[in-house]
């Protein structure tokens, strides 16, 4: 199937944008607030970057779910739930490689799996029922 790209709904690629950064914003807040990883202050990167990089992924990563979402026809928040779930399962599985050869700890696997997951899911769920 090919992608009319006009076709695209563009307010859905806006709040899904907004939503990954709420999303992330919370659940990262929750996740790694006060000092319960005391190597992410050792690790992180300093200044304003991390933030502009972290609201154009949340954009890209919207569009790439809108994409998704239309060229396989998923209408409805079901459907577009599984899509979204199943890029979260790919994501999963990198990060799965990533760990097993020792580029991230446990914990950091979880807190990023668990993200993934998430907001792919509700990314595809709103892409489908935006359709």
């Amino acid at each position: 199937m090919l992608i009319e790209w006009n076709e695209l709904n563009i307010i859905a690629i806006i709040v899904g944008g907004l939503l990954y950064m709420v999303y992330g914003g919370i659940y990262y807040s929750m996740r790694l607030g006060g000092d319960k990883h005391p190597e992410k202050k050792h690790n992180e990167v300093e200044g304003p970057i991390k933030y502009i990089f972290s609201v154009v992924v949340a954009f890209i990563s919207s569009f790439i779910m809108a994409v998704f979402v239309h060229a396989t026809g998923s209408e409805g928040i079901g459907a577009g739930m599984l899509v979204g779930l199943m890029v979260g399962l790919v994501i999963t599985l990198v990060y799965m490689k990533n760990r097993l050869f020792g580029l991230m700890t446990n914990q950091s696997f979880m807190i990023a799996v668990g993200d993934h997951l998430v907001i792919f899911t509700l990314l595809g769920a709103l892409h489908g029922l935006m359709l």
